[in-house]
């Protein structure tokens, strides 16, 4: 069958290989069809070769994590054939740790876990996989099209979930949420906060494109200038770009008893003048909180299939920008400016 594939840590291995082996019964008793899957930066920085880990005694990793298909065979009768399913991503460690034990697995604290695309496992572009039942998450049929945004929508279904928790540590009644950055998981994560009833703020540098009016359906307030300047103070802010000044920013910006999180990642390598003392201040006197998140577990990905089961579907479309047939798939790993969401189409 047709994969695609990178060897690890080998910039500009990105290959389509025609004569990829069928997924191994090992992989689980739920076989499927792939439909699509959604292209993010993760994918683009194993290409370049920042980082990923073929299978044990492989040369190749197949890359992909946002998944998307149809089950072909379950012998367990979880799921029917003709069913949409997508993939969890993270598998837990084999000790396991005291997290993955209790099927916290996005919380491993040995790093040992494996990941569909990204680490130890293989990825979910390609024609068959396979899954086991717990790792499998059913989805709806109206979702035919968006369903690989499952994916992305845990992440910020995670960050939701943590948000609440911390919250709860005194009377939590939160009105506005500010959102840095409009890519996948920003607009998801204000999806979420539109969905939680708040006032939802959305900051980011573009003035022309999709982004405005995405926000805007949500009955979101888009804003494009410095962050410093908002007149706000946000209950809640969720950073997606990683740029370390807005980081910085955002954890000054919160209002009292406010909570920030990081879903960001940065790149590092760069020193910024910053009064660590005035930050330092302001967290402690006003009992602030800020906190990193990534991935997500069983829980938040089923919180994720019940989110975009709500949302309107036309809005979801929206965010996919291009898909691009599995025969030009190099094309769909080589991001344009106005892009959004590019979806890799297995069924073109």
């Amino acid at each position: 069958m047709r994969a695609v594939t990178v060897i690890p840590g080998v910039p500009g291995s990105l290959r389509l290989l025609d004569d990829y082996p069928e997924p191994a019964s090992e992989e689980g008793p739920i076989l499927v069809e792939a439909v699509s899957v959604g292209v993010c930066g993760t994918d683009i920085e194993i290409i370049e070769g920042q980082y990923g880990e073929a299978p044990p005694g492989a040369d190749h990793l197949v890359l992909g994590h946002e998944s998307l298909g149809r089950v072909l065979e379950d012998s367990t009768g979880t799921l029917q054939p003709g069913d949409l399913v997508a993939g969890i991503v993270r598998h837990p460690d084999p000790l396991p740790c005291p997290n993955c034990a209790v099927d916290e697995w996005d919380m491993c604290r040995n790093g040992m876990f494996t990941e569909h695309g990204i680490k130890a496992l293989p990825g979910f572009a390609r024609q068959r996989w396979r899954l086991q039942p717990r790792f499998a998450v059913g989805l709806a049929p109206a979702l035919a099209e968006v369903g690989m945004l499952l994916e992305p929508t845990s992440v910020v279904a995670k960050a939701w979930d943590h948000i609440d928790r911390i919250g709860r540590r005194t009377e939590w009644q939160p009105r506005h949420a500010l959102i840095t950055g409009a890519g996948p998981i920003g607009l998801l994560a204000a999806l979420l906060a539109s969905q939680r009833g708040l006032s939802v703020h959305v900051l980011d540098l573009a003035t022309e494109g999709p982004k405005p009016a995405l926000a805007g359906a949500l009955g979101a307030t888009y804003h494009s200038g410095p962050l410093h300047q908002l007149d706000l103070e946000p209950d809640v802010i969720i950073e997606c770009t990683g740029a370390p000044a807005v980081v910085l920013e955002a954890m000054c910006k919160v209002g009292p008893t406010g909570i920030v999180c990081l879903a960001g990642v940065s790149s590092g390598g760069r020193i910024i003048d910053f009064d660590a003392g005035a930050l330092n201040r302001t967290l402690v006197l006003e009992n602030n909180v800020v906190f990193g998140s990534v991935n997500a577990n069983r829980r938040h990905w089923d919180f994720a299939a019940e989110a975009l089961s709500k949302a309107d579907p036309d809005w979801l479309g929206s965010l996919i920008t291009r898909r691009v047939p599995l025969s030009e798939y190099a094309v769909a790993y080589s991001p344009g400016p106005q892009d959004i969401k590019v979806v890799l189409d297995f069924t073109a």
